[in-house]
């Protein structure tokens, strides 16, 4: 049975419920997210295909796990701009000019170096996180949901990886 109002008319909509549509600000936050994102999985591929030493094999297959996580939290937000009205740009010109990682170096690299150049990577895609979430959470705190995750996702990355070169 349907909820009436105190009066007994029915509350039920006579038209549709007007959709939530993303400022520019909440945009462009995400959309840096984004290049972040896409950045960290193709400096990710570039490390795993890369990466040579003792203990390749190990990082190797861990570098997967952070590209396929880097992947689906990219696309995760980019259908979310999507489901709120705008449009993700994910083009390599873009995400190269946007984002806040630095150039992953080319050619082979040892595996010492590659966990603490995906591990300063990681952090500095949390850091973008970090920085834009309050803005999105004043905004559309569901869509700062999603960023929680990915923070969770990143620095237990960040930890992972980067345990490989320490020593107590």
């Amino acid at each position: 049975m349907p909820p009436s109002s105190s009066n007994g008319a029915s509350r039920r909509r006579k038209e549709d419920a007007p959709q939530f549509t993303a400022s520019a600000q909440l945009a462009g936050n995400l959309q840096e997210i984004v290049a972040d994102l896409v950045e960290l999985h193709l400096q990710g591929k570039q490390a795993h295909w890369n990466v040579v030493g003792h203990n390749f094999r190990d990082l190797h297959l861990q570098l997967d796990e952070v590209v396929d996580d880097a992947r689906e939290a990219a696309d995760t937000i980019a259908e979310r701009m999507r489901a709120l009205g705008s449009c993700p740009d994910g083009r390599s010109d873009t995400v190269a000019a946007a984002t806040t990682l630095p150039q992953f170096p080319p050619d082979e690299q040892n595996v010492s170096a590659v966990v603490d150049l995906i591990t300063a990577r990681l952090r500095a895609v949390v850091d973008t996180v970090r920085r834009v979430h309050d803005a999105v959470d004043a905004e559309d705190p569901s869509t700062a949901d999603l960023l929680h995750g990915i923070i969770d996702s990143l620095e237990k990355h960040a930890w992972m990886v980067g345990a490989e070169n320490r020593s107590v």
